[in-house]
């Protein structure tokens, strides 16, 4: 991560929902753009492609379904996904409105955790986001 940002929850509250989807749509994304780096040395292109596959709102969507069936939120990340799944989004042109306002919560929580310090658990929660999928994915980086 960049910066060391170490909020209270209730400073992280203050902002809105849609501003903590701002923040954490980046966070996702350079971990994706990590993990791919990492996993293949290939062209700019090819690594756009694969990232693309993984910050879409559709990926993004299978993984909140994977991490509520897990029962890996606490009650404080449901609340703050909640909020901003809940938030009032503008209509997605590639992916169903559910599936963006799933993809809208999860970088809801994940820019609230960035806020708070709690990077730790944003790699446990992003790990397994990555680890959905996994084959799929493997097989794109060997074509």
């Amino acid at each position: 991560m960049l910066m060391q940002i170490n909020m209270t929850e209730q400073e992280a509250n203050q902002y809105s929902p849609l501003a903590l989807a701002f923040l954490g749509d980046s966070v996702y994304e350079q971990l994706v753009r990590e993990r791919i780096l990492l996993a293949a040395n290939m062209p700019a292109n090819k690594l756009h492609k694969l990232a693309v596959s993984r910050v879409c709102a559709e990926y993004q969507s299978e993984c909140v379904e994977m991490l509520t069936e897990q029962g890996a939120f606490t009650e404080k990340e449901q609340e703050v996904f909640k909020r901003g799944r809940n938030t009032k989004v503008n209509a997605p042109k590639h992916s169903t409105i559910a599936e963006y306002r799933n993809a809208t919560g999860l970088e809801c929580l994940f820019g609230f955790l960035y806020l708070t310090a709690q990077n730790e658990r944003i790699e446990e929660l992003f790990g397994k986001c990555w680890e959905h999928g996994a084959e799929e994915f493997n097989i794109k980086i060997k074509e």
